[in-house]
């Protein structure tokens, strides 16, 4: 690998693209991870935004879900955004028929908590681990973190006290999409983990 870390972005379904971008603006090598053998070459991995039961489907279909699962039971460090977290979260509620996650962080979530795309909002969340000025998040079809395990650090919650952003470990997962919003310090914090 070159001189900084090389971060992977799951590259089945939804806006991996927009990470790709956020890393390359950053001055992080990126790039797509569509099979097994790519994660041997990358240093971390994000999770993004789309629909979870479609990227659970895909990623059984393509025979990475069990490589991821070994990976991040490894400790690859994994960001998940929106999707990404429902993929990464042990429990998920109100999952379809058949669904599945990668597991890994100790929470449960609930998908679409926030109801459908017509719901979507944005809010300036403090997040003290990111220093000021708040972050400017979006919310579209959110999960929501209805409950956190002793060794999940919760990083911010909504003024109603429901939990948006959550890190244990390894793993970092956001309730919303950071990547949309031009806000660079989630990608950057992530990097930072990265060796």
């Amino acid at each position: 690998m070159g001189a900084g870390p090389t971060v992977g972005v799951l590259a089945l379904q939804g806006d991996f693209r927009e990470h790709i971008a956020v890393f390359s603006g950053l001055g992080i090598a990126a790039r797509p991870v569509r099979r097994a053998e790519e994660l041997d070459e990358i240093d971390g991995l994000v999770i993004p935004g789309g629909e979870s039961s479609v990227m659970d489907k895909l990623s059984r279909t393509f025979g990475l879900a069990e490589p991821l699962k070994a990976a991040i039971a490894d400790g690859l460090p994994v960001y998940g955004t929106c999707a990404g977290l429902i993929m990464l979260s042990d429990t998920v509620l109100d999952a379809i028929e058949g669904q599945q996650s990668l597991g890994g962080l100790d929470v449960a979530v609930r998908r679409n908590a926030f109801g459908n795309q017509l719901d979507s909002f944005e809010t300036d969340l403090d997040i003290p681990e990111l220093g000021a000025p708040p972050v400017h998040a979006a919310f579209i079809r959110a999960p929501i973190v209805e409950s956190v395990g002793e060794s999940v650090k919760v990083l911010s919650a909504l003024d109603d006290g429901r939990v948006v952003a959550v890190e244990q470990g390894n793993l970092l997962g956001t309730s919303f999409h950071p990547e949309i919003t031009g806000e660079t310090r989630f990608h950057s914090y992530f990097a930072s983990h990265l060796s």
